[in-house]
Parts: C-alpha cells; structure tokens; sequence
C-alpha cells in the first residue's frame, strides 16, 4: 500500500529489467521505479511498461500511454490537447474529469478546480507535466478501493512513473506528424512537430534527471458556426451568400455549417528536473521541478461568401431565401498564454523493515495563465480591435501528507498495516475585464466577471493488508474526509455575491479479498464508498453570453458512490486473462445539464445513477511460440456497461436514460509481431458503440458537431532498431479515416514518424 507522495524509491540491483509477477490477485512490481500504487490490494491493476510504449504506440503526449487499456478513453482532440483531454473510466464520461486521479511520481496532475469544461476553463489533467520520453511505467487501479486516495478515485487511479537513473543515459528524440482532413468545407493538412532531449545519471548519493520538450502543432477545427434552418426568417432581407453546408444537428434538425472556429496553433515546452539524495541507505529525499509552458491561437473560418467571393463574418445574411443575423463573435479569435509550475518534495524511508515513512508536499501554480478573445467581428479582429482578457493567474492547488506503513510481526498471520493524514487545498480565480485598445494586447479596464474561491480536505485514513490464511487475503480500510468551501464570490459589472463558507465530514469504507482457487487461478472481490466533493469552479463559476450559459451552484451536495468489483484471473503461463464484473450506485452524481425549456445549464444534482457491467481482459506475450513462432504478443479487452439514469427529480425525462458518454460496448485489441531484435510490427484497434451526450438521451443523431458517435479505429506501427543507439518508427492513427465525435471532431488519418537516440 503507497499513499500517493511526491517521490519514488532509491533502485535497488533488481531494478534493471521491469517486470511483474502475480499472487492471490496481486500485482507485485519486481523491476524498475516503483508505483505509487497501492499494489497489496488485491482489485484490478493494469498498465503498460515504457519498452511496451515505445514499441506499440505513436504516443506523441503522455496521455497516449493509456490508449489500449481495458475501459479507458481520453478525449484528446489534437496533439498537445491541453484544455479538453478528460479521462473516461468504466461508469464515468469524458464529462467527468473529477471522478478519475492522475499522478505522476505520487504528485497529483488531475486538475480538481473544475469538472470537465465549463466557466470558461478547462480541469482536464495537466497531461503535459510529463512526456512520453520520461515514462518508465504507467499502472492504472480501477476503482477506489484504496483508503489512500480520495473520493475523486471512483474511476481510476492512474500513476505514471517517471525515470530515475541508476548510471549516465541520454536520449534525443524528434518527431513529425501529418493529418490529411477533410470535413464539411474544410480540405486541409495539418502538421506537426516535436523534439525532446533528456540526460540523467546517478553518482553516489545524488541521482539527478532532466527532460526538455518542445511541441508545435497545428490541430483541425474543433467547433463550427452553425443556424437551424427554422431560425431564419423568410425573405430577402440581408446579403445573399453562398457556401453553408447543410446538415442535421443532433436531434436530426435540419441546420447550416456556416464555418470553423477553435483551429488551435499551439507552441508548448516542458521541463523537467528531477533530483534525489539518498540521506542514508534507507531514507530518500526527492525534489521534482516541471515547467511547462503553452501559447496558443485559435482561428476560424467563414464558408461564407458574398456575390464578390470574398468572405462573410457578421452582420445580416441571406442563405436560400432566408435571413440570419451573425454575431460579431461567430467566428471567433483567441490568443493562450500560460506557464504552469509544479514542485514536489518528499522524504522517504525504505527498509521494508517493521516500519517506514514518508512525508511528500506538492504544489501546482498557474504562475501565468491567460486568454484574450476578439468581440470584435473579422476581417477588423485579425488585427485588433474590441476584446477581453480572462486572468487565473494565481489559481492553484497544494496538497501535504505523511505516511506510514507497519509490519508487525508474528500478530496472526502476516499484515501490512499502512496509514497517513493529509490535506489537499484548491484556490480558483477567473477574472474576465474588458480590455482597453487592442484585444491583442491591451490592458485590462472594466470588469465582465470576478469569480473564484477556495476548497481544503484534510484526510486521515487506515488499512491493513492481512495475509490471514494460505490462499486468503483480506485488504480493510477506512478514510475519513474533513471537506471545507470558503470565500466563494461571483462579480460582474453591476453586481457582486459572496457565498457562506460549507464544510462536511464522511467516512469511506473499503474492503477487498482474495482466494487461490489454483495455482494459476485467482478470486478476488473488492468494495468501497467513495465520496466526490463539488469543486470550486461548480460551486461558483459562472458564465454567460454565447449559444448557452452556465449558472453555479453553491449548496452543490457531493456525490456518493459505491463501488464493487468481482474478478477471476487465469495465469496462462504466457499471458494472462481476466473476467471482472462490476457495481457502481451514484447518489447525487454532479452532471452539467440543461434546465427543461431553457438554453441554460447549470451543474446540478441528479439522485442517482447506476452501473452494472462485465469486462474481459488478456495480455499474452510469444503465444504461439509452441507452433514455431516467436515474437508475437497479443492484447485486447472488452467492456459491457448498462449505465443509466435511476431517479433524477430536477429532469425526469433522464431516468431510465443511459449516462452521458458511458458507452454500452468498448472493445481495444492489439497484435505485435517481432521477428527478430531490430523490427516490431503492431496494428491495434479500438471500438466503442453507441453514447450519448444529453442526459435524456435527446442527441439520437451523434455523428454530428454537438454529438457523441460510435466508433472503430484501426492503429499501425512499425518501429526498427537501426543500431544500438538509433532507433526509427512510423506509425498511422485511425488508418481507417474514421469520422467520429465527442462534441468535438476527432482527427482524421494522421500519419507520424520518428527518429531516436539513446545512450
């Protein structure tokens, strides 16, 4: 058991050659870094090794890593997607950023500010904290069954594990990538660009790691200007213009594409530096560093044009006989700049004695973070004119823990008892001004909106680990959460409200088991509660203006989960296979809906939704060795999720709906062939059935702008081991040209290509 801490552990010799061994259902690291991860409870654990990386994935951002896992999707629209990339779980949707946890090296990425995007942010996780070149490993736990991490684990846990060398090493990559895309009026290439370098080494006491990466993308437009058709006025009032696309909407309403908006240029680096000074033998202190950095320009396009051919922005038009008015916002223009910093630090004792220890404090800071949009229409906007600025420079999170773990000795069977205290602290602050001159550069005047506050949890918790039998294994734990809301304002120009600070303490039981049916056969069943506290931003985060609005909620109650899982695990000698059937009840599950007759949404409450699934799972590595085949290794899962909307009193046309983007079938297989030391062949593919975006189920059209579409994706790969330093790869994502959405259009074919250096 491991309460997720600022650190890893000093190497030991039998860190040369990461792998994993299994008993009574649990996963046992016995090779590189070590996760974060409680990894004596025996539930389900899966994840995937840098070497399994670099040889079967085109991962071009962290977040890739998980790609082929069972049950998990990342909403990542575009290389470098940092404000929209949310991770999905089993019961929980690409709307859901706050009911998964990400992690690197124990310090926390997910970004508990917000859920999903709304009040004019984003709260995916902070993805680019970490790159692809310094992953070591990444595990996943599915569910909260550890005491350890908070309520926000409903879904999963995800660790990743950077490198920490045990002798001088240095790496330099450079990569390219191409997405041919073609949708409504749009027939373009966009490209791609990404290098990184990193060196590290150990000498003596001091073990020391730095990673540089630099990312240029240029991403497809990922929202469209749109108008029913119903919404024109007949006649031949406004300037008659050709070039709308028609089309149905998500409810199948006949509309117009009039154009693009949102196609990001984004330049961002990274920095990493990672030091650790081993105080004694045993005891451990690291320091990490991350810098990362993003300036961004979102751009549109208008598909209209006038009887001169030149391009139509704002103001009134005529399509078919029928007229629009176009906001000057229609076809908006934003500029991004932000530089994000996280520090963690920890000390850390290793023994594996009776006792050990850790004490960790991490801190993320939004040192600079800020966006400028035009108000003003183009062709004036592209270069100045009216606009506004939103500043959340200042926002962040800090969290504090000590830990510690007890092996007594000789106490009816063997325990490992562990138990820790913390405290997570969240601050928000969205200032939104007018700005004075030019929206490019002017500085801010008069207020459009001030919100923000604070949230605080401080834990306790407790868990043992209780070898109490042969074949059995019994994991009991508890945790104990003081939440706290202070300081909550909504200003505008007119008017300002300070909220009543809240507080509220639970208490989450968790409880796992596992019996050796076998040798190779394994029982296991866990349960736990889990309980989600509303974030600063769905407390009071407001916005307003655009084609909907978001109203706040300060009296929010938390959502209140409970989990189970039931597995049996094969060990096929070569590979291993896993059936799991899973529980999750939801009470007052925190959804972003629409008020019924209303172009409004507000996040409230909905009294509970329920889950019930099946997922089958198996890894394999030279499975058909016996036949005189050496080198494949196979991988695949499939999911079954009823996921549906029991009793919800604020909008009863959902119950009986399926939850929102909770697909019923999700499927990933992969297959790759190494015929020899220096060639990997992989192809992969990827499923997932029918979702829904509305929690009435009202979108029945989701191959659409709005929409959330099934899919099928087909991956390939190929990587070649020039010698023993170079190495090469090119790859395709979505080979098939599958057009899919997820509100968003996701890319289309993308080819990628790479060439790396490796001492």
């Amino acid at each position: 058991m491991a309460q997720p801490s600022a650190s890893t552990e000093p190497a030991t010799d039998a860190d040369a050659a990461p792998a994993r061994s299994r008993s009574l259902g649990v996963v046992t690291v016995t090779g590189g870094q070590p996760t974060s991860l409680p990894t004596q409870i025996p539930t389900t654990i899966e994840g995937v090794t840098r070497e399994e990386i670099e040889t079967r994935i085109n991962a071009t951002d962290s977040e890739d890593a998980l790609k082929y896992l069972p049950s998990l999707l990342v909403r990542k629209r575009y290389i470098g997607d940092y404000n929209h990339a949310i991770l999905s779980t089993r019961a929980s949707g690409t709307g859901n950023s706050a009911r998964s946890a990400v992690y690197a090296d124990g310090i926390l990425l997910s970004n508990y500010l917000g859920n999903g995007i709304a009040n004019g942010s984003n709260f995916a996780p902070r993805w680019g904290l970490v790159t692809p070149e310094e992953i070591e490993r990444v595990d996943v736990m599915y569910g909260p069954f550890s005491a350890a991490y908070p309520g926000n684990s409903a879904g999963a846990v995800v660790d990743f594990v950077t490198r920490t060398p045990t002798q001088l090493e240095a790496h330099v990559k450079a990569g390219y990538s191409s997405q041919p895309n073609d949708l409504y009026s749009t027939n373009r290439t966009f490209n791609s660009w990404q290098t990184s370098a990193s060196l590290g080494s150990k000498s003596g006491d001091w073990s020391w790691w730095i990673d540089l990466n630099r990312t240029d993308s240029r991403g497809q437009p990922l929202t469209f200007a749109t108008a029913t058709v119903a919404s024109g006025t007949p006649g031949s009032a406004g300037v008659p213009v050709t070039g709308a696309v028609r089309g149905l909407n998500t409810t199948n309403t006949p509309w117009y594409i009039l154009g693009t908006g949102t196609q990001y240029h984004t330049v961002q680096d990274h920095a990493k530096l990672k030091l650790a000074y081993d105080l004694t033998p045993t005891v451990r202190a690291t320091y990490t560093l991350g810098v990362w950095q993003n300036t961004s320009e979102g751009r549109s396009e208008s598909y209209l044009k006038n009887a001169a051919g030149a391009p139509v922005y704002s103001g009134p038009v005529n399509i078919d006989g029928r007229s629009y008015n176009l906001a000057s916002t229609a076809f908006p223009l934003t500029n991004d700049a932000q530089t994000h910093v996280m520090h963690g630090l920890s000390v850390k004792s290793r023994t594996q004695g009776e006792w050990d220890w850790e004490v960790a404090a991490s801190l993320y800071d939004y040192a600079k973070d800020q966006q400028r949009a035009a108000t003003t229409a183009l062709p004036q906007a592209a270069t100045g004119g009216a606009g506004t600025l939103q500043d959340q420079d200042g926002t962040g999170w800090n969290t504090l823990a000590a830990k510690g773990t007890w092996r007594p000795q000789g106490v009816g069977g063997a325990h490992i008892v562990d138990f820790g205290i913390g405290r997570d602290a969240y601050k928000l602050a969205i200032r939104k001004t007018n700005v004075a001159g030019t929206w490019l550069d002017g500085a801010p005047s008069t207020l459009v909106s001030d919100v923000g506050g604070r949230t605080e949890t401080a834990n306790l918790w407790l868990q043992d680990a209780w070898s109490f039998a042969p074949k059995w294994k019994a994991v009991l734990g508890l945790r104990y959460e003081d939440w706290r809301a202070s300081d909550g304002t909504t200003s505008t120009a007119t008017s300002s409200l300070r909220y009543a600070d809240r507080s509220e303490s639970d208490v989450s039981p968790k409880a796992a088991l596992a019996y050796q049916l076998a040798s190779a056969t394994v029982l296991k069943g866990s349960v736990g509660r889990s309980v989600r506290y509303p974030t600063v931003g769905e407390l009071y985060g407001a916005t307003s203006g655009g084609a909907l609005s978001f109203i706040n909620d300060p009296t929010l109650k938390p959502e209140k989960s409970w989990t189970g899982e039931l597995s049996l695990e094969q060990d096929l000698g070569n590979g291993l296979a896993r059936a799991t059937l899973f529980h999750e009840t939801t009470k007052d599950a925190l959804f972003s809906q629409l008020i019924p007759n209303a172009t409004v949404s507000r996040v409230q409450n909905v009294d509970k939704v329920r889950t019930n699934g099946i997922e089958l799972a198996y890894t394999g590595q030279n499975v058909v060795q016996d036949l005189g085949l050496r080198g494949l290794d196979l991988g695949g899962s499939l999911t079954y999720a009823d996921s549906k909307t029991v009793a919800n009193t604020a909008f009863p046309a959902s119950v009986g709906k399926w939850q929102p983007r909770v697909p019923r079938w999700r499927s990933t297989v992969y297959a790759t062939y190494k015929p020899d030391a220096q060639w990997a062949f992989t192809v992969a593919a990827r499923y997932s059935g029918r979702q829904y975006a509305n929690l009435d189920n009202s979108d029945v059209n989701g191959d659409a702008y709005f929409g959330a579409s099934k899919y099928f994706t087909v991956d390939l790969r190929v990587r070649y081991q020039i010698d023993k330093q170079w190495s090469a790869a090119f790859g395709i994502d979505n080979a098939n040209n599958a057009q899919y959405w997820n509100f968003h259009p996701y890319p289309q074919r993308t080819y990628t290509a790479e060439l790396r250096f490796d001492l």
